[in-house]
């Protein structure tokens, strides 16, 4: 293949055609040709080079509009194009960029970088009392994170020179196959790093990092939940570079003994005895603010709910508050004295034919029973 080849014919695509367009047959030419595909076939790895070289230029609309004018000479002319060719390295990159790290490149996939050793961000726990999650707290936070041992400059070898890794030869990865695919996992001989350690740190035991606790201020916001999660920046692990990832914090609550949320919304349960919940009146209730009196009909029924807008809690986005839902529970005398029954049966029998709706709902039912029987 000469080096004056149409990059749009090696894609096998129009000179006009749209971005989609070139993903697409990229994604189709380079599964086709792919090395783990076409085992020691020379010809077929020299036309996935020249598909993913293809593709690096017309993907990016600047090199494009570059070569469509100037040809490969205009992209050399610009620094925008190697004309060493493509490395293994490059190949790799593209290829998971568009089919996703999952695939692995197959070939000398990059090394990782020195903070890969763990990651950025880190997620520690942080509990809440009931009223705590719910009005919000100031919270002393400890934790533990990561940074780069100082002693060996993060290399985890005493002499700060550690060797290339002899199972990765220092890609901090190995490969296994599947189909024609290859695909990547972390090095355990070197937990990725791509180095050995021959002499290893005192400090870091040749990790080439340390974990140091901390402590900071967290400002919980009101009406955040039980399993929210909440990002403080700034505060995870430290990279070799200096970078710092974020600290996540999971959010527990304790339970509240009469209080239940759902939400933004708060339910409390009402016991009544059984005479006021037939008598109804007014009756006093806890809030989240203090008392709260509410009106009861006569005969107000077992689980009625009364809703109280606005007494919940606020939304730990909007700061709106949710209701608060109060439901009754009618409690019944476990025990009556002889005197109670006595003046129980004496009120049943004030109400006449009304205190036993019983005997005359049944009587018809009898009576349809009788018919049944006869036919």
């Amino acid at each position: 293949m000469g080096m004056e080849i149409d990059y749009y014919e090696v894609l096998e695509i129009s000179r006009d055609c749209d971005e989609t367009t070139i993903k697409k047959a990229y994604r189709k030419l380079a599964l086709k040709y792919h090395p783990d595909r076409n085992q020691g076939d020379k010809e077929a790895e020299e036309r996935f080079k020249l598909i993913n070289e293809a593709y690096q230029v017309l993907s990016d609309s600047e090199k494009r509009a570059i070569y469509d004018r100037y040809g490969k000479a205009g992209l050399e002319g610009r620094g925008g194009f190697s004309n060493g060719g493509m490395n293994m390295d490059d190949l790799s990159a593209i290829f998971e960029s568009v089919f996703g790290a999952g695939f692995g490149g197959g070939f000398n996939s990059r090394g990782r970088n020195e903070y890969d050793k763990y990651p950025l961000d880190l997620e520690s726990e942080v509990h809440l009392e009931f009223y705590e999650a719910i009005f919000g707290v100031k919270k002393e936070i400890k934790y533990r994170y990561k940074k780069p041992c100082d002693a060996c400059d993060g290399t985890g070898d005493r002499d700060k020179t550690p060797s290339v890794c002899p199972e990765c030869e220092g890609r901090g990865e190995v490969y296994y196959r599947q189909g024609f695919m290859t695909f990547a996992q972390s090095c355990d001989r070197c937990g990725g790093s791509g180095k050995s350690v021959a002499n290893p740190c005192s400090k870091c035991h040749g990790q080439g990092f340390v974990e140091v606790e901390e402590e900071t201020t967290v400002e919980i916001p009101a009406g955040i939940d039980h399993g929210n999660r909440m990002r403080v920046g700034a505060k995870g692990n430290i990279a070799k570079n200096g970078r710092r990832g974020d600290l996540y914090l999971l959010v527990t609550v304790e339970e509240d003994e009469h209080f239940v949320r759902d939400g933004d919304t708060i339910y409390i349960e009402v016991p009544l005895f059984f005479t006021q919940a037939v008598l109804g009146g007014k009756i006093e209730i806890p809030t989240l603010k203090g008392n709260k009196e509410i009106s009861l009909p006569e005969g107000v029924r077992d689980r009625e709910q009364f809703v109280l807008k606005g007494e919940g809690v606020p939304n730990v986005h909007t700061g709106r508050k949710g209701d608060m839902i109060a439901q009754v529970k009618i409690i019944y005398p476990k025990k009556l004295s002889a005197e109670q029954k006595e003046m129980l049966m004496k009120l049943g029998d004030s109400f006449g034919v009304e205190s036993k709706p019983n005997e005359d709902r049944f009587a018809n039912v009898l009576k349809k029973v009788k018919k049944w029987f006869k036919g």
